[in-house]
C-alpha cells in the first residue's frame, strides 16, 4: 500500500517546525488554519501539545464553533487552565475614605474622565495578594475602586522608602496602572518597564509587557520596545502583544540586513492585526531587494486590495491609507525597472489624489512619461507639483532638474539655462547649511550633544535662522520612527501640564518624582531623534549634492549643444524663417476642453495640465 502524502503549504510548514522546537503561542484561528489546508490531525494535536499554550474558555468555543476535530478540541480542553493566580476582587463598596483618598474626589481627578485619549483596557487576572503586606493590599484595593490618585500616592510613598524591595515589581506594576488611568501614559511606560527588565520568569511580565504595547500603539513610538524585543524569546511573547512583537523583529531583522529572518518574522503576523499590512508591505520591500519582482507586486497587489476592518483611530485609519497608496506607488517602481513605463505610469495614476503621496506619485510618474518621450505630459505633471499648492510642503528639488532635462530634449537651451542657474541659486544655501550641520555632529563626542541638534531646529525658543524650508522638514518627517518620537515628545509636554492639574497635594508630594522622570528621558527621546535628525540630513544633503552636480553637467552639455545649434543655423539659412510662418492646430481630443493656462492654479486642474511646446531640435 502507498503511503498518502499530504502536502503542506511552506508558510504553514515553517510555522509547524517552529512549534516543533520550541514553545509557540497558538491562537484558535492559527489552529484552524492548519485543519483547513488538510495538515493530518495526529500533527495538529501534537503542534497544540507542544506549544504549552493554556487555552481559555473563550478559545475551545471557538475552535468547537468553527468545527475542529474532536481530537484537536479534546487537546486544548485538556491544557485549559487560569494564566495566572486569582486575584482577590475589591469589594463593590470601598471602604470609607480616609483623608489621604479625598485626593480621588470627581474635581481633582483630571484625566480620567476624558474619552479623547483613552485606550482600550486589556484583560487582566490579577495576581494573588493573600502574603502581600497590608499597605501595598490597601493600594491596590483603592486603585480597583476606582481611586487611581490615591493609590498612586500610596505606591509611590511604598516606591519611595523602600520598605518592600521584594515586593518592588508588583508596586512598580500597579504604580503604572494607576498611572494610566491618569493618563500619564509616559510615566506608566516607565514603570511598566521596570517590571519588564525583571526578565519573562517575573509574574508581572505578562501583564507588563501587553501594557507597553498598547502605550507605544498611542503615541506611535516603538523606540523603547526595540531596545528589548531581541531580548524576549518568541516563546516568552504574550497574546495579547505577540504580533506587535514579532513586527518589531522584523523590522530590527530587516535593518539588520536579515531579510530572510525579516520576512519570517512579518509572516508571523496574525492577518487580524491591525499591524497586518505593515508588515506584508515589508515583504513586498524585501521580495524587491532580493529580485523576487513577481512576489514583490502580489504583496503589494494584496496590501491594496485588502479589506481592512474599521478601527475607532483616526491616526491608523490614515496609516492604512497610506500604506495602501505606498503600496502602489512601489509596484509602478517595479515597473519602471524593468522599464515597462506604461505599466508604471498606471499604477501611479491610481494614487488618490487626496492622498499625501499623491505629488510623489505624480513626480514618478513624470519621469515615466519623460523616459517614454511623452515630454509635453511630463511637463504638465512638473507643473502641478511645483505649483503654490505643494511648493510649500513638498521637498522634490529633483523636479527642477527633470524640468530642465526635458527642455534639454526640446532644444529650448535658453529655459534650460535660466532653469538651471535659479535651481543652483535657490538650492546651494540649503546644500551649505545641511552640510554644516551634519558637519558639527560628525564626530563621537559631538553625537554626544544630539539633543542640541533637535532643539537647532525644532525647540519652541531659541531657534537659530535656517534657509531651510518646511518642506525639508515636512519629508524628514516622513521617517516613522522619528515621527514616533516627535509625537511621544508631545505627550511628555501634556503629561507634564496635566500633573499640574492635579490635587495640590498630590501634585507636591507625586509630581515632582514624575516630572524628574520625563525631563531625563525627554533629554534621550531628544538626543534620538537628533540623531535620526543628522542620518536623515545627511541623506538629503547628499541628494542635493548629486543633483547640483548633475545641473553642472546638463549646464555643460546646453553650452556644446547650443554651439552645434548655432552651426546648423548657420548653414541651412533660410529653413528657419520659413517655419516661423507655418500655421500650427493645436487641437485636442473630441472628449477634452482646453483652457490656456494663464498662471492662476486651480485646485480641480491639478494633474490635468498638458504643454503644447514643440521641439526646437533640428
Amino acid at each position: 500500500m502507498k503511503r498518502i502524502q499530504t502536502l503542506i503549504p511552506a508558510s504553514l510548514l515553517s510555522i509547524v517546525s517552529l512549534v516543533s522546537g520550541n514553545a509557540w503561542a497558538l491562537s484558535c484561528d492559527e489552529i484552524m488554519n492548519m485543519v483547513e489546508v488538510n495538515v493530518p490531525t495526529n500533527i495538529v494535536v501534537m503542534t497544540v501539545k507542544d506549544s504549552g499554550e493554556q487555552f481559555t474558555a473563550e478559545e475551545i468555543k471557538c475552535l468547537q464553533s468553527k468545527g475542529a476535530p474532536e481530537a484537536v478540541l479534546n487537546q486544548a480542553k485538556a491544557m485549559s487552565a487560569a494564566s495566572a493566580p486569582t486575584e482577590t476582587r475589591a469589594p463593590k463598596t470601598p471602604e470609607k475614605a480616609t483623608k489621604s483618598n479625598a485626593l480621588d474626589s470627581d474635581e481633582d481627578v483630571i484625566g480620567t474622565k476624558s474619552s479623547k485619549k483613552k485606550i482600550e483596557d486589556l484583560p487582566e487576572q490579577g495576581s494573588e495578594e493573600g502574603e502581600d503586606p497590608d499597605a501595598i493590599k490597601q493600594a491596590i484595593k483603592l486603585f480597583r475602586a476606582k481611586k487611581p490618585l490615591t493609590a498612586s500616592a500610596m505606591l509611590y510613598e511604598l516606591l519611595d522608602k523602600q520598605q518592600y524591595p521584594e515586593q518592588e515589581t508588583k508596586i512598580n506594576y500597579y504604580l503604572g496602572r494607576c498611572l494610566e488611568d491618569l493618563e500619564m501614559f509616559h510615566t506608566a511606560q516607565y514603570h511598566y518597564l521596570q517590571v519588564v527588565k525583571k526578565g519573562t520568569t517575573n509574574p508581572y511580565f505578562n501583564y507588563a509587557l501587553p501594557k507597553l504595547v498598547k502605550i507605544a500603539r498611542f503615541t506611535g513610538d516603538d523606540t523603547e520596545l526595540q531596545k528589548i524585543v531581541a531580548k524576549i524569546p518568541p516563546e516568552s511573547f504574550p497574546r495579547d502583544a505577540k504580533n506587535h512583537l514579532y513586527y518589531l523583529l522584523g523590522v530590527r531583522a530587516y535593518e539588520d540586513n536579515d531579510l530572510s529572518g525579516a520576512r519570517k518574522h512579518f509572516g508571523s503576523v496574525s492577518t487580524k492585526s491591525p499591524l497586518y499590512l505593515k508588515s506584508e508591505y515589508f515583504r513586498g520591500v524585501i521580495y524587491n531587494q532580493q529580485g523576487k519582482l513577481k512576489s514583490a507586486v502580489r504583496s503589494f497587489r494584496d496590501v491594496y486590495r485588502e479589506e481592512v476592518e474599521l478601527y475607532n483611530d483616526p491616526r491608523y485609519l490614515r496609516e492604512v491609507e497610506e500604506i495602501k497608496d505606498m503600496a502602489l506607488i512601489n509596484v509602478a517602481r517595479i515597473y519602471y525597472g524593468i522599464e515597462r513605463y506604461d505599466e508604471a505610469s498606471k499604477y501611479y495614476d491610481l494614487v488618490s489624489r487626496d492622498s499625501s503621496y499623491w505629488p510623489e506619485a505624480m513626480f514618478e510618474s513624470a519621469w515615466a512619461n519623460f523616459m517614454q518621450n511623452n515630454l509635453n505630459d511630463t511637463l504638465g505633471q512638473l507643473l502641478t507639483v511645483r505649483s503654490p499648492f505643494f511648493l510649500e510642503d513638498e521637498w522634490l528639488p529633483e523636479a527642477s532638474v527633470l524640468r530642465s532635462l526635458t527642455y534639454f530634449n526640446l532644444c529650448e537651451y535658453k529655459v534650460v539655462e535660466k532653469s538651471l542657474l535659479d535651481f543652483e541659486d535657490r538650492y546651494r544655501p540649503m546644500h551649505r547649511e545641511m552640510k554644516d550641520f551634519v558637519k558639527a555632529y560628525s564626530s563621537e563626542e559631538t553625537r554626544k550633544m544630539a539633543d542640541e541638534a533637535w532643539d537647532r531646529y525644532f525647540a519652541k525658543e531659541g531657534k537659530v535662522e535656517s534657509v531651510l524650508p518646511k518642506a525639508l522638514f515636512n519629508r524628514v518627517l516622513q521617517n516613522n520612527d522619528l515621527a514616533g518620537i516627535v509625537r511621544h515628545l508631545d505627550v511628555m509636554s501634556e503629561e507634564e501640564a496635566l500633573i499640574d492639574k492635579q490635587n495640590p497635594k498630590w501634585r507636591d508630594d507625586v509630581g515632582p518624582y514624575l516630572k524628574k522622570i520625563i525631563e531625563a528621558d525627554r533629554q534621550k527621546y531628544k538626543k534620538r531623534a537628533g540623531l535620526l535628525l543628522i542620518k536623515e540630513m545627511a541623506r538629503q544633503a547628499n541628494t542635493l549634492d548629486d543633483l547640483l552636480g548633475q545641473s553642472e553637467i546638463i549646464r555643460f552639455e546646453v553650452v556644446d549643444a547650443q554651439r552645434v545649434d548655432y552651426q546648423y543655423k548657420a548653414q541651412s539659412g533660410g529653413i528657419s524663417e520659413a517655419l516661423k510662418q507655418v500655421d500650427l492646430d493645436f487641437a485636442t481630443a473630441a472628449t477634452y476642453i482646453y483652457w490656456p493656462f494663464n498662471g492662476e492654479f486651480w485646485s480641480d486642474e491639478l494633474g490635468y495640465y498638458h504643454y503644447t511646446e514643440r521641439s526646437s531640435c533640428k
